[in-house]
């Protein structure tokens, strides 16, 4: 996961609308179930998702009142936590 580009993405949200967000998901996820994938082609896949649905996960703290720079500093720690155990 990358946070520049999930605060990049985030501005994008702000200046249009979530659900754009919601629909180059389900493209990338259904682009990524073709036979044809390469593994590099798929890996880059996985990696935009994880960002896109990291930018949710932002959304949604900063929905219920936290600021843009704590949503990410948590999402970010919940993304290291995890990534330790």
């Amino acid at each position: 996961m990358r946070l520049p580009l999930i605060k990049h993405v985030n501005k994008f949200v702000e200046e249009f609308d979530e659900d754009f967000i919601h629909e180059t998901i389900q493209v990338l996820e259904h682009t990524s179930e073709s036979s044809n994938m390469k593994d590099e082609e798929l890996d880059a896949i996985g990696e935009l998702l994880s960002n896109f649905y990291g930018v949710l996960e932002v959304r949604k703290m900063m929905a219920d009142g936290m600021s843009e720079r704590d949503a990410l500093n948590a999402f970010m720690k919940r993304v290291v936590g995890s990534i330790d155990q």
